[in-house]
């Protein structure tokens, strides 16, 4: 939760770019980040792997408005429409782009190359069929802000009976890394997103570090397996509402659209 994810950026500078908000050249660059290169493989017409500048430009031809993020986990197909091939792929990758005006979707593989020390990451994106269907789970920015308020407030107090709120240095580095993060928060949607999006991603955002400080600060105050099973149980939910309000943020720009709202 507290990394965006691939798709994320996709789909936040692709709605900036077809909505004409940034130049192809600004939008692939924070697509690629910190990676090497981006590759999309699959295109109608493209008998071989293109740069991401070729892809989001026949994307557009190709009848492509907009773009909306899932972020699928076993059991919860969050953001999906199928077809069952595109889902399943979907899954294995934990994250997918489902384009809106066309019916394809694109679905991130990861490849890692180099020594030791001198790592770089290159990504093929491929491009897949998918169902002209509404996005499984996805809710409206107003639903998930207000889910998230409240899934904050167990999550806190949970944390809280269980002793691992105050769990020490692994807590305070989580805390850190998220406020590091939020500086950074308006940074991570592209021109074109309302700021209520913004909030919203925020608060995912602290809701997943919740999550990290009770799943990688030990035992804390849940010294029994019991009580330890009862954490992962209580915060399986808890997590889930941190995901839908993620899409939700990133999805608002097509959503909007679709609603006429702008």
């Amino acid at each position: 939760m507290l990394s965006e994810p691939r798709a994320g950026r996709l789909t936040a500078w692709g709605n900036a770019l077809l909505a004409g908000l940034v130049s192809p050249d600004d939008a692939v660059l924070a697509i690629v980040g910190e990676d090497a290169v981006h590759r999309v493989e699959g295109l109608p017409v493209e008998s071989a792997p293109v740069g991401l500048t070729l892809a989001l430009g026949r994307l557009r031809t190709l009848g492509v408005t907009g773009l909306r993020l899932a972020l699928p986990a076993p059991g919860h197909p969050l953001g999906l429409s199928g077809p069952p091939e595109f889902n399943a792929r979907a899954l294995d990758a934990e994250q997918a782009v489902v384009c809106y005006g066309a019916s394809f979707g694109l679905v991130p593989e990861v490849y890692e190359a180099g020594p030791e020390g001198d790592v770089h990451v290159e990504v093929v994106w491929h491009v897949l069929p998918v169902r002209e269907a509404p996005p499984a789970d996805v809710p409206s920015l107003g639903e998930a802000e207000r889910e998230l308020a409240e899934a904050l407030r167990e999550a806190t107090e949970l944390l809280t009976r269980l002793d691992v709120a105050g769990a020490g240095p692994v807590a305070e580095a989580a805390v850190d890394a998220y406020r590091a993060r939020a500086e950074r928060g308006r940074e991570v949607l592209a021109p074109g997103y309302p700021p209520r999006a913004v909030r919203v991603l925020e608060l995912a955002q602290r809701v997943g570090t919740l999550i990290v400080v009770a799943t990688e600060s030990g035992h804390g105050g849940a010294v029994s397996a019991s009580e330890m099973g009862a954490r992962r149980e209580a915060l399986r939910p808890v997590e889930r509402t941190a995901r839908r309000a993620q899409v939700a943020a990133y999805n608002s720009v097509v959503e909007e659209r679709e609603r006429g709202v702008r």
